[in-house]
């Protein structure tokens, strides 16, 4: 047996912190040695951090990288370790991975395949490296290898999927295992989707299986840049088989993950695989070697879990939601240095929601962090109580305020109190009657006539929303907080919300998940709750309500879904319009199969109400604040749902669907 202990580190990096970064590298470097590791695999870009965005093209950016490359380099004694930094060669910018051993540079792999979809931006920044080139790079009177090179250190060869190479039909590594390679290393920036961690296992065992290697993943965790939350989950796998998996979701910086490995056994396996044809000679060209002395290990029988125990249960994508937006939370607050956060509290779904999120947030961390290094990652926050008891922390670190008037309800004000005090929030009751009154006689006397609900219906109602903004972002600014916009993608995609009102903020948490999917959630919280921790029971109030803004007269009986459609249907809508790029009839057939009960005549009225809100409302998704992204679906214009803010509106795509419709109902 020629056995080999290999690591794999998830770390929390920031774009452009050059020394919280470097530490988390370096911390990462001891725990494997500690671990006993030979081989380190870090994530993709770690030394600049992956979301750097333009300030990729600052030549400063790639000077600071290359100093901090140099400043880890006597680190790594005794070690092999891949790094993650840009790379610029010939005029371009490549993504790339130094692999290091015991201190001196080997040489850099460049990414073949770019993420260029959903959230990912990578082609405007890099250059996809060409299959089979390989260069040298000059850098301070020093001369490396760069391209799609073959590392052979001490004997064990080593070679790379940059993140995207894996995802691909023509993954790399397939190359690589003709060459014989002992290790592939997997150097990661893959943010958080539901259901995407079972995918990115698959890939690592099988292409452990496929290729006869072992196969080191590794990932960034936290929320790095803003909106993707990245969520861990380290993996090993070797011969076909899980070998290890970290955390996911991780409140710690630095979390190393290992396994002790058999080269051996990957080697027969493939000179017994059928397929397998070893490519001889020429394979000295892209190899760069390294002498490497690896320490004698004798046989471990250890086995770590695959699975974490709250992912084998039945709510798993309750737990991802939970999870991904505390920790997602967690580091907003932290890298945003506020302190804290502020929720117009409405007694409704979605305020309600916020609100809980930041509560457990807090709970959660302090029960895998302790009290100490959960208040030493706050060590801004000045007045943060010095107390064991999370309702103490909980109180200051959150804020809620029910804004009412003569149309809020007792149902909704009892509610927002009864959450509230479950969570320990600081709450407070604002009557913003008085100030409606104003706005409404100044206007009518600039109008010299009195506004109505006849008349002036919406002007009346945003007026509600929007009284309710400064007094609460008051209260935010008064505490060094961070405003919390309480809009989901539902709300978000008909632009039924409030500019100025109910979508001021400085952050959307709920952004990126639809009403009907968030309703479900609240009821799961209120009956069973995360694993490891409870449910919350006051939020019964919230969830036996049907949803309503409250912005009319109690007498009219206002309702969203009356408004809208039903959050259902108009989510289903949203997802074939926006997501599958359906014009409104191709939506029509598909939601007539999915849902017979409605009426061909209903589903399209609400088709059409549908894709007019939508290309109306534009320039309000513009302006929303950044939200968090938890699925292949989101609306974000910056990063993801590009949509002219002004268009023809699908008119004579509309005309075909009412066609259709009264040639259905002729019929």
């Amino acid at each position: 047996m020629q056995l080999l202990r290999v690591a794999a580190a998830v770390l929390n990096q920031t774009p452009l912190d050059w020394q919280g970064n470097q530490d988390h590298i370096f911390a990462a470097i001891r725990e494997a040695r500690a671990q006993g590791a030979a081989l380190l695999c870090l994530p993709e870009l770690c030394i600049t951090g992956y979301g750097c965005e333009d300030t990729f093209h600052s030549p400063g950016l790639h000077r600071t990288a290359w100093e901090c490359l140099l400043e880890i380099l006597p680190e790594t004694r005794g070690l092999i370790v891949s790094l993650g930094l840009p790379v610029a060669h010939q005029n371009g910018l490549f993504n790339s991975a130094c692999l290091v051993a015991d201190g001196r540079i080997m040489g850099f792999t460049a990414k073949r395949y770019l993420a260029g979809d959903g959230i990912h931006y990578e082609p405007r920044w890099f250059k996809p490296w060409p299959h089979g080139a390989r260069a040298e790079l000059h850098v301070q009177g020093q001369t490396y290898p760069i391209g799609d090179l073959l590392f052979d250190a001490g004997g064990v060869k080593i070679g790379f999927e940059i993140c995207e190479d894996a995802w691909v039909a023509a993954r790399p590594g397939a190359d690589l295992s003709f060459q014989g390679v002992d290790v592939i290393l997997n150097p990661s920036a893959s943010h958080f989707a539901f259901g995407k961690h079972e995918v990115r296992k698959r890939f690592v065992q099988e292409g452990s299986r496929a290729f006869g290697v072992t196969y080191v993943y590794s990932n960034l965790v936290g929320n790095e840049a803003g909106r993707a939350i990245y969520d861990g989950g380290a993996l090993i796998a070797t011969a076909g088989r899980l070998v290890a998996c970290g955390p996911r979701f991780t409140f710690r910086d630095v979390v190393v993950t290992s396994a002790q490995v058999d080269l051996d056994t990957t080697r027969m396996r493939q000179s017994r695989t059928g397929s397998y044809m070893p490519q001889i000679g020429g394979a000295g060209e892209r190899t760069v070697a390294a002498s490497f002395s690896y320490p004698e290990l004798e046989p471990d029988v250890r086995r770590q879990s695959a699975t974490e125990e709250w992912e084998a249960g039945a709510n798993v994508k309750e737990e991802e939601f939970f999870r991904a937006e505390t920790l997602g939370l967690f580091d907003y607050m932290r890298k945003s240095r506020s302190a804290g956060f502020v929720v117009s509290l409405s007694g409704g779904a979605d305020s309600s929601a916020c609100a809980c999120l930041v509560g457990l947030m807090v709970e959660r961390a302090v029960q895998e962090l302790g009290v100490e290094e959960f208040a030493g990652k706050l060590g801004y926050v000045k007045d943060l109580p010095k107390s064991n008891r999370v309702r103490d922390l909980v109180q200051r670190l959150l804020l809620c305020a029910y804004q009412g008037s003569e149309n809020s309800s007792a149902t909704t004000r009892q509610a927002a109190r009864a959450v509230a005090e479950a969570l320990g929030a600081e709450f407070h009751e604002l009557n913003i009657e008085e100030l409606l009154k104003s706005y409404r006689a100044l206007v009518g006397s600039a109008l010299g006539r009195p506004l109505t609900w006849e008349r002036d219906d919406v002007a009346l109602q945003n007026i509600q929303a929007r009284v309710r903004s400064p007094g609460i972002w008051m209260l935010a600014n008064v505490r060094g907080a961070l405003l919390i916009a309480t809009s989901n993608r539902t709300e978000a995609a008909a632009g039924y919300a409030t500019m100025d009102g109910d979508t001021s903020g400085g952050l959307s948490p709920l952004g990126g998940i639809d009403k009907f999917y968030l309703r479900q959630w609240l009821r799961w919280l209120e009956l069973k709750g995360p694993h490891g921790l409870h449910p919350i029971p006051a939020l019964a109030a919230v969830n036996s309500q049907r949803s309503s803004p409250e912005l009319r007269p109690p007498e009219q009986k206002q309702t969203s879904e009356g408004e809208l459609m039903p959050f259902e249907l108009l989510d289903a809508i949203e997802r074939a319009t926006i997501r599958d790029r359906l014009t409104p009839l191709e939506v029509l057939h598909a939601l007539r199969a999915a849902y017979p009960s409605y009426t061909p005549k209903q589903l399209a009225a609400w088709i059409e109400r549908f894709v007019t809100l939508f290309c109306r409302n534009q320039w309000k998704r513009e302006r929303y604040a950044p939200s968090f992204h938890l699925d292949d679906e989101n609306l974000d214009p910056k990063t993801w749902c590009r949509f002219p803010i002004l268009s023809g509106g699908y008119q004579r795509e509309l005309e075909e669907l009412r066609t259709y419709v009264q040639k259905l109902e002729q019929a």
